[in-house]
């Protein structure tokens, strides 16, 4: 029987081996091709390559993420201690816009979540 499950990475992934079996049991190929979904060796080899790159590109985006936050905090901060709003609307529509422009719809949806880890939820 074929179920999808979402995998702790958050995406789908298609599982048709018996409960509870050994992926490298009934795969010839072994655990590489349980990990890249590929029994072809020079693909295997691809597809891992490519997925450290994009494991250093999250580690780079967390990083990021973590220090415009806190910098988006420190702004909020300062701008509250001098006498200023907790918000500055017209910032986050330019932010916004840059977003989407780029992005599309799915920048304006990061935006979003960007402008709330710095500031928190309205």
């Amino acid at each position: 029987m074929m179920t999808d499950v979402v995998e702790s990475s958050g995406g789908p992934a298609r599982h048709d081996e018996p409960a509870g079996a050994d992926p490298t049991e009934t795969d010839p190929t072994g655990a590489a091709a349980a990990r890249t979904g590929t029994g072809d060796t020079a693909a295997a080899e691809r597809i891992v390559a490519i997925r450290e790159r994009i494991d250093e590109i999250d580690r780079t985006l967390i990083a990021l993420w973590q220090e415009r936050a806190a910098l988006s905090q420190e702004v909020g901060v300062t701008r509250m201690a001098s006498g200023g709003t907790r918000l500055v609307l017209s910032r986050e529509r330019e932010i916004l816009e840059r977003f989407r422009t780029e992005l599309g719809a799915d920048g304006t949806q990061l935006a979003l979540l960007l402008l709330r880890a710095g500031r928190g939820p309205l």
